[in-house]
């Protein structure tokens, strides 16, 4: 019997996502952005301290072959022949710290997630040496200085790490952002693995020079990082390197761009105020600025947005940074048990329909855009008797919200014209009531794309387009129309108004709450080994044990 023929569907590209939470793989076709397959694993983040998050750089490596591997086979079940596949795209969690060793190809530490809190005595050590009247820092990057960054990470590693410390003195070590170890790796690793990662990734080190896109003497002296371990800066759109491991070996890695970068492509915000907000493990709303750099007065980044060719110019990007969106609701499934899986928390926000004055700040990992505050901590208030998890799951859900409220505020001061809608994308999206819920708090409608996955779409598209790929063309003319879904608001705008002024009331309780000591060492004296905001959540932990106990539903 003759083997079936496999279908032919014109040039397909694939996209490694590597987020915070999970690592996927998928696969598109580049002349209709149709998805074909994908695959996800879940991720493990570990917290050895309070405060400090890291994750191991081998697994990660590891769910990205497993990923590959598996939507290969789904795609060979489908009869799709995956020698289409002519392209690969890298798009990454930002920021998180890996430093490994090039001749045995090991990391030298767990890598250090971009939500860490380690840093804080560093950063407040470093800010006084920065002159009041010339930040030379914020203007050269863009950014705070602050422990989101990756120049703070690494500067902790080369202090902290013994084994970090002999590889830069033996001109072994190796330093990147995820996608420079997932490229490096995936292209050779010690057998000429190449060391690069692209300049939107590079604008999230505190080491990048945002107008000469390259990296600055000045900073590296400023942190103490040795020029000689960081990685070679490419275009966002440019063939790195081949595949040389599994099914794909010999496919052009071709494609590099930080998530909320291949987000905005994804959504294809090309053009100069065009806005796109992704929530994911956190939350972050990017506007197009065009050739020109934007600085904010109220809070935002100024940012790489993408540069898609070596000689095609860049683009750059005002941005609104949320450390916890995603990572609240896992923070209830793990944390607190009050639900099984990720998706049960739009259920039981359903059948309570408000947080009844029920207010949940999730600062985790202090409060990013617009406050920059390391000390703040997670709350949770205005509880009652009445209070129950659907209350807290609703006030989770509105946290959220809030937050895209505030970055959207001072978007709008920034650009002078206020967004007319938003644009919106990423897991969480596929929750209606919080899509709604986001309408009624901003006021605008919210218009969510019938296919959500626009990070790995935009590391698609740049891979496919490169030069001596081009599948993918970027022409206004060839891009595909977007099915989407509109959120309307349901409430008045005093109502709204009112909500969000409580929020704030509730954001400022929340500051003020952690010291340097405690951030930098993980140490809170006798209650040390106490969970992350044991003592804001405590009393309403025991109200609803009580509740339990007593046979109260």
């Amino acid at each position: 019997m003759a083997a079936t023929k496999k279908a032919v569907l014109g040039p397909l590209v694939g996209a490694v996502d590597q987020g915070t939470s999970s690592t996927r793989f998928l696969v598109f076709n580049s002349k209709t952005a149709e998805l074909l397959s994908h695959h996800q694993v879940e991720i493990k983040q570990e917290f050895p301290k309070e405060g400090w998050v890291e994750q191991d750089p081998k697994e990660i490596l590891l769910s990205v072959y497993e990923c590959i591997e598996k939507t290969c086979e789904k795609l060979g079940q489908l009869n799709i022949d995956i020698s289409s596949i002519k392209a690969i795209g890298v798009s990454n969690q930002r920021e998180t710290t890996v430093v490994w060793d090039k001749l045995t190809g090991e990391p030298l530490y767990n890598a250090v997630v971009w939500l860490d809190l380690r840093t804080q005595s560093t950063v407040e050590s470093l800010s006084k040496s920065i002159p009041v009247n010339n930040n030379f820092v914020k203007t050269k990057t863009g950014l705070p200085l602050s422990t989101y960054f990756s120049a703070v990470k690494l500067r902790w590693l080369l202090d902290n790490v013994r084994k970090v410390q002999k590889a830069v003195e033996e001109d072994r070590a190796l330093f990147g952002t995820i996608d420079s170890w997932l490229i490096w790796s995936l292209t050779g690793g010690v057998h000429g693995g190449v060391h690069c990662t692209d300049v939107t990734n590079a604008s999230r080190t505190m080491l990048f020079n945002i107008h000469s896109l390259e990296w600055d003497k000045e900073l590296c002296e400023f942190f103490e990082v040795p020029m000689s371990i960081l990685p070679n800066i490419r275009s966002s759109s440019e063939i790195y390197g081949l595949m040389k491991i599994g099914s794909l070996e010999g496919v052009p890695i071709s494609g590099c761009l930080g998530d909320q970068s291949a987000a905005l492509v994804g959504q294809l915000c090309f053009q100069d105020g065009q806005a796109k907000n992704t929530y994911g493990t956190g939350c972050f709303l990017l506007c197009n600025t065009g050739h020109k750099c934007v600085f904010s007065e109220h809070g935002l980044l100024t940012t790489v947005a993408y540069k898609l060719g070596r000689d095609k110019p860049v683009y750059y990007a005002l941005e609104g940074s949320v450390a916890i969106a995603g990572a609240v609701v896992r923070w209830l499934r793990d944390n607190l048990g009050i639900i099984k899986t990720s998706e049960e928390i739009e259920k039981l926000a359903k059948e309570v329909g408000t947080s009844y004055g029920c207010y949940f700040v999730p600062a985790f990992s202090g409060l990013y855009a617009p406050y920059w505050e390391p000390s703040a901590r997670g709350i949770i208030c205005g509880l009652t008797q009445f209070t129950n998890k659907c209350h807290i799951a609703f006030a989770a859900l509105e946290a959220v919200c809030f937050q895209t409220r505030e970055i959207l505020d001072a978007m709008n001061r920034d650009c002078g014209i206020p967004l007319s809608h938003l644009q919106v994308d990423g897991g969480m999206t596929n929750n209606k009531i919080l899509m709604q819920l986001q309408a009624d708090i901003l006021y605008i409608p919210v218009v969510k794309p019938s296919m959500p996955e626009t990070t790995a779409l935009g590391a698609a598209m740049a891979a496919g387009a490169a030069e001596g790929v081009g599948v993918w063309s970027l022409e206004p003319e060839d891009l595909s129309a977007v099915m989407m879904e509109r959120f309307e608001p349901q409430i008045n705008a005093k109502e709204s108004e009112i909500r969000y002024s409580t929020w704030k009331k509730a954001v400022m309780k929340s500051m003020d709450w952690a010291t340097t000591k405690s951030s930098e060492n993980g140490d809170t004296g006798i209650f040390s080994s106490l969970p992350l905001g044991f003592f804001v959540v405590s009393s309403m932990v025991m109200l609803i044990g009580a509740r339990y106990l007593s046979g109260v539903p």
